[in-house]
């Protein structure tokens, strides 16, 4: 809290009065920093200002004037240099060389990165970011299994390494999505210009998602085996490399600082990929945020192809067609030619009714065809009435009922054979019937949109649905066989 109330006096020389002078200063003394050179001497950077076509005419003393001013602000630190002195005037006169401060370093590295960004987004989607974090996390997790008996120095490593890739997935991805929904963008997306690029954005955006798919699980998966209580001997070893640094301070009193700050690291990188009680996992809102994107681009591909089609002429296409016709050698060879051109002047128009059945796993074929009397379309048609009594169709309701629930037993018990020890494994089932097959996967499909994969079916059961993406397996059903993920349904006892 006290560094969040002090007073940054060495940001003040970016809003100064002579702020051209005193960053052209800095950044030289930033660019000397980077090539190992420290202390610079007046002299050099008084060459250097007036190498400047603004500055031609700088003068010595303002120049001391403002390597002064930005002592004060903390800046630079000023040494006296004594290898130089020949006589005594000259060591009394105080000639200094200046370093830069690490304060100044980092907001001249900052201001660096700001400059390339410009005034739009830039970031990325990159694939290999998830799949080295991934292995990341694999090694992290063999090494804990191996009781963590090598130097601290190397989980150190892993552990940097882990949170780098962590960190340039959340940077990427984040300014990247915010490239794509600024302003700038979309108007150029609105653009017959776009249409060039839109190919390879979507290719982009679909193999990111693809590329995303493939390792999401298996992060979710491992993030999920790795606990805090886990990890607890982990970060004592990190901890322990951070003590065996020298210090000339205490640092007995850091422990306990150091090791909340690696469970709040680590939360945080459960948090982006499980999510919480109360919030949606950040690589959830990824993805819809991709294929947002991927939507929105189909739609303004298809305004600016519906206002290329508006504008377009086609007299050219009607004269071209008009010699077709001319060509013709009789009217049965126009006839021919119009049905190709024009298809059939009168279409015979098919009409179903809807609802003929309640049963979500019917097929077309397996109902009975249903004859509908055709009215002419005409304004002045009206039905023929007549007065007629009331037919009560209570029985033929009842009926219908109880057929459909006798269905529904039969179903539900023959879903029951399959099931053993509450379970339902797809590796384990021999030749099923095509119903089994259409409801196991349905309840596939519902689990995907529930975050703890647990559906509630049509019979009034609790399924879990486990996927286990790594085995592959070969469903075999009388009318043919699916290859597709293992999968284990279980079933929970109703609260």
């Amino acid at each position: 809290m006290e560094h969040t109330m002090k007073k940054i006096i060495e940001a003040s020389y970016l809003t100064a009065d002579s702020a051209a002078h005193y960053r052209t200063i800095l950044r030289y003394f930033y660019h000397q920093h980077e090539r190992m050179r420290d202390f610079i001497a007046p002299e050099e950077l008084l060459d250097y200002m007036r190498t400047i076509p603004a500055f031609a005419d700088y003068q010595e003393e303002l120049l001391h004037q403002q390597l002064s001013q930005l002592v004060k602000w903390n800046n630079l630190i000023a040494r006296q240099d004594m290898t130089n002195a020949k006589t005594i005037e000259e060591y009394k006169k105080k000639r200094f060389r200046y370093q830069c401060t690490p304060y100044t370093v980092e907001i001249e590295r900052m201001l660096v990165q700001l400059e390339k960004i410009g005034d739009t987004f830039q970031g990325s989607l990159e694939r290999s970011q998830f799949e080295r974090l991934q292995q990341a996390l694999t090694t992290l997790q063999k090494e804990l299994e191996q009781n963590l008996n090598k130097p601290a120095e190397e989980y150190m490593r892993i552990w940097e390494d882990a949170f780098r890739y962590f960190q340039s997935i959340r940077t990427s991805t984040a300014d990247y999505i915010a490239y794509i929904n600024s302003e700038q963008t979309d108007q150029r997306m609105q653009t017959e210009a776009f249409l060039v690029y839109k190919n390879q954005f979507t290719t982009y955006l679909r193999d990111f998602i693809v590329s995303l798919q493939k390792t999401s699980l298996q992060i979710q998966q491992l993030l999920s085996e790795l606990s805090s209580d886990h990890l607890h001997g982990f970060f004592k070893k990190l901890i322990e490399h951070r003590q065996a640094v020298p210090r000339l301070e205490d640092v007995s009193s850091s422990v306990e600082d150091w090791l909340t700050e690696y469970q709040e690291y680590w939360s945080s990188l459960c948090q982006w990929f499980l999510g919480s009680a109360v919030h949606q996992s950040e690589l959830d809102t990824l993805q819809w945020q991709t294929n947002e994107m991927i939507r929105r681009m189909t739609r303004y591909v298809q305004r600016i192809g519906e206002r290329q089609q508006h504008f377009r002429s086609r007299k050219k296409d009607y004269l071209h067609l008009a010699k077709w016709f001319t060509e013709c050698h009789n009217l049965e060879e126009s006839h021919k030619l119009s049905s190709v051109v024009f298809g059939s002047m009168s279409i015979q128009h098919i009409q179903l009714e809807e609802g003929t059945t309640e049963n979500l796993h019917v097929d077309t074929w397996d109902e009975a065809p249903v004859e509908l009397t055709i009215k002419p379309r005409t304004v002045h048609y009206r039905e023929k009435t007549k007065p007629g009594s009331f037919n009560s169709n209570e029985k033929r309701k009842k009926a219908q009922l109880e057929h459909y629930l006798q269905e529904r037993e039969q179903e539900r018990k023959l879903i029951e054979t399959y099931i053993n020890q509450g379970m339902i494994k797809l590796s384990e089932l021999p030749t099923v019937e095509p119903f089994i097959r259409k409801v196991l996967l349905s309840w596939i499909g519902k689990s995907m949109a529930s975050k703890n994969r647990t559906v509630k079916t049509d019979y009034g059961l609790q399924v879990k649905v486990k996927l286990d993406q790594n085995q592959t397996i070969t469903l075999k059903a009388e009318d043919g066989d699916l290859v597709m993920p293992d999968a284990t349904f279980v079933f929970e006892e109703q609260r």
